[in-house]
């Protein structure tokens, strides 16, 4: 075993909630814990991007960036990260280069030191605006590879790509394993590889939807990986990363002790306990996201997917579809190239295949982000795709080739003048707030600054779509 300590990153504050409570955890849940997480010793504490942006604004009637500023004026020793999208930044569209810059350069003034940037196809090309501002702007980049199984993804692409990643300028880079698809012996093979073939430290993110993830980051830690992600016990496992404590616990006295306190990691967790507990009664933290759910290792389908899928075919009064939509999902996957399944893939090979099943016929109803993927708007797709499913879908329309964001005129300033035309908005984190979620956004800036009366947290959750 590798004679180091293993470092922990801890997502109570970001992925921990997102994944377990819908992202509802308030940035007044957080401040009695800021101080004690400060004193740990953690690599970093994961706290924003992701879906928490949106979320606080839609749901918690709360400024992002004011939860940023605050999380910084109480953590003072730890490195604070977020996660980062790539072109999308934290949405759900490519975004302008100009967006792109000024997004990472707010966030890093605001308070965040290492931003994990990732692409849901693995397109680099995707990242370079994301990692060339990082860089710009003396941010830790971190940058991410969407970990998934399939022909086309095996070690050899991740070790190409790791390397990749690595000349392009990453800092740190991250084996991204969002829906607990690597498995423990894999784990151990692909670290020890990437261990060999790059230089800057390796970063391991998994969930334990599967139950595997404690033993992941064991063999993980045992092939030298640098760092992982987990999260404290009252808001750990199931759709969530695996348990801090437990991983200390695991490996005290041990070459990769983690040299992190177990009394102290103890003695926060009660806080947050008590946190999880009000997420219970309220309904917001549904004690299904804690079991194991080893369906996610037969079909390869995310639990939020997964989720989604069901939702839809209730819609449809197709319930009794579902083991043949599940069944479907590997074939539309296969037919789109083998994209790994996250925000957006996942949703959308999961939509088209439940499309599908319900019409009776394959790809007589085509979405329009289906025929976005298969005519190259989100990037290019790892593997080869069923050329007659993209005729279908598509039909003469020309492919992109390019770096989709080539294609897009730089768009920051007419968010601006937008802005000024409704008299809304004060600074330049609210014109980022309102080009990545204009709707959203003007609502949240009308009520924060009294030019539209509030609606109570219980409307708010009722009329507006969960995005988490």
């Amino acid at each position: 075993m590798v004679k180091k300590p293993l470092y922990i990153t801890d997502t109570i504050l970001r992925d921990a909630h997102q994944s377990q409570a819908a992202t509802r955890m308030t940035t007044e849940d957080m401040l009695p814990a800021l101080e004690k997480l400060d004193k740990m010793g953690y690599w970093s504490l994961e706290c924003w991007g992701g879906a928490t942006f949106d979320a606080c604004m839609r749901f918690l009637g709360e400024d992002p960036w004011e939860r940023l500023r605050t999380i910084k004026a109480h953590v003072k020793n730890t490195r604070l990260q977020m996660l980062f999208r790539g072109q999308n930044i934290l949405g759900y569209k490519h975004y302008a280069d100009d967006v792109v810059d000024a997004f990472v350069a707010k966030s890093i003034e605001n308070g965040i030191d290492v931003i994990r940037i990732f692409d849901a196809l693995n397109d680099v090309r995707n990242l370079e605006q994301s990692v060339k501002s990082c860089k710009k702007y003396g941010g830790i980049c971190e940058a991410a590879m969407s970990y998934t199984s399939s022909p086309v993804h095996n070690e050899e692409y991740f070790v190409n790509l790791a390397k990749t990643l690595e000349n392009m300028g990453a800092d740190v880079i991250c084996v991204k394993d969002m829906a607990n698809l690597l498995l423990p012996y894999d784990a151990y093979s692909l670290i020890k590889k990437l261990k060999e073939n790059v230089s800057v430290p390796i970063h391991l993110h998994t969930h334990n939807t599967t139950g595997t993830g404690d033993m992941t980051y064991l063999m993980a830690a045992q092939a030298g990986v640098d760092i992982v992600d987990t999260a404290l016990s009252p808001l750990a496992n199931g759709t969530s990363q695996p348990s801090t404590e437990a991983l200390v616990a695991t490996l005290k006295g041990t070459e990769r002790d983690t040299g992190l306190d177990l009394t102290a990691l103890s003695d926060v967790a009660t806080h947050f306990r008590g946190v999880a507990d009000r997420l219970k009664a309220a309904g917001i933290l549904d004690p299904k996201v804690l079991s194991v759910d080893t369906k996610t290792l037969i079909f390869q389908v995310p639990g939020g997917m997964l989720s989604n899928m069901i939702n839809q075919l209730k819609q449809a009064g197709k319930e009794d579809k579902y083991y043949e939509v599940l069944d479907e999902v590997p074939r539309v996957r296969k037919d789109f190239g083998y994209p790994p399944l996250v925000t957006p893939t996942s949703q959308i090979v999961g939509t088209q295949a439940v499309m599908n099943v319900i019409s009776g016929e394959r790809y007589k109803m085509v979405p329009k982000e289906s025929k976005g993927l298969l005519r190259g708007e989100y990037g290019k797709l790892p593997g080869e795709v069923n050329e007659e499913v993209r005729k279908k879908a598509i039909g003469d329309s020309e492919l992109i080739t390019c770096r989709p964001a080539d294609l897009l005129e730089p768009e920051l300033q007419k968010y601006a003048a937008e802005m000024k035309e409704k008299g809304i908005g004060k600074t330049e984190e609210d014109v980022l707030s309102y080009a990545l979620f204009p709707a959203v956004a003007e609502k949240f800036l009308k009520e924060r600054d009294g030019k539209a009366a509030p609606e109570s947290s219980a409307i708010r959750e009722l009329i507006v779509e969960d995005i988490s």
